[in-house]
């Protein structure tokens, strides 16, 4: 029986139809976070999900990702699929070597399974620690997850809110795989760059040198607003120029959660060349270093 799914109310679908980016990415560029949502009759949302969104199928996304200037895509499976990877994994299998993935896993996973997704393009395990979107778990749950894929060289992405940092420290900090932090911890950025609390995640990359940023999703954070975000690249900024080879960037595409406006994907990426300000930084962020870790492990 084929299920019908109704978006959240007063959810915001992705643009429709965003502008062409000033900003030509190099030749080989990344976009290293996006997402594929269903579409629900194909893929169903899963039934402990905290929210519906619109359905945002691979075909949309690899038509985003050629629009905008992009040659490959990192898709990092979405919390409304839960652990049921199959809408990811399909999208993987269609895009010719030119997609790799990030799963979510729980405990009983197979090693078979494992295998699987790991031949079709998955790289790694996303643990989830923002509160309003994923029940929180003990902390041998996600010690337990990061065995099973440390083996096969997976890393591991992690989503937390800057307030959450110092709870969740002693379990970052001793990973034993490289750490990749989404939208550089979701900073505060109405408070200053070297305050204390953007300072704690500085520290984190400064004395741990698996732990990787991606320098992502201005729209979640900013306080001015679209289309240039700038209260965000300062943050930005700083990650890229002091840790030049650990940070990745992507659209986070088709933006979930979304509360306010929906961002025009063309103004997300002439965001780039006011984060990494030199061709060599920009080299780095869009194809160096997420080839290093998706193309080459």
């Amino acid at each position: 029986m084929t299920t019908t799914f109704f978006p959240d109310a007063g959810w915001l679908p992705h643009h429709a139809n965003p502008s062409r980016p000033a900003y030509v990415p190099p030749p080989r560029a990344v976009d290293a976070h996006c997402h594929v949502f269903g579409p629900g009759h194909l893929f169903p949302y899963a039934p402990e999900r905290k929210y519906t969104p619109t359905d945002a199928a691979k075909a949309e996304l690899f038509a985003l990702r050629d629009f905008l200037g992009f040659d490959r895509s990192v898709i990092v499976q979405a919390t409304c699929h839960g652990a049921d990877n199959s809408a990811m994994v399909d999208a993987l299998a269609s895009a010719q070597g030119r997609a790799r993935g990030v799963a979510t896993i729980r405990p009983g996973v197979s090693r078979a399974e494992l295998a699987d997704m790991h031949a079709v393009g998955v790289r790694g395990i996303r643990l989830n620690f923002v509160k309003r979107l994923v029940d929180p778990k003990p902390v041998g749950y996600y010690r337990g997850l990061v065995d099973l894929v440390a083996e096969l060289g997976w890393h591991i992405v992690v989503y937390f809110e800057a307030a959450d940092l110092a709870e969740r420290w002693n379990l970052l900090t001793t990973l034993p795989t490289t750490v990749v932090v989404d939208h550089m911890g979701r900073p505060d950025v109405s408070r200053p760059v070297g305050g204390e609390e953007f300072g704690l995640f500085v520290r984190l990359m400064t004395e741990h040198d698996n732990v990787w940023s991606k320098v992502s999703c201005p729209e979640r954070l900013s306080v001015s607003g679209p289309p240039e975000y700038s209260d965000v690249h300062p943050f930005a900024r700083y990650i890229v120029e002091t840790f030049p080879d650990r940070v990745l960037w992507g659209t986070d595409w088709p933006h979930p959660n979304m509360k306010r406006h929906m961002p025009d994907d063309g103004h997300l990426v002439d965001v780039i060349p006011h984060i990494a300000r030199t061709d060599d930084l920009r080299r780095k962020l869009l194809v160096d270093n997420p080839t290093r870790l998706y193309w080459e492990a």
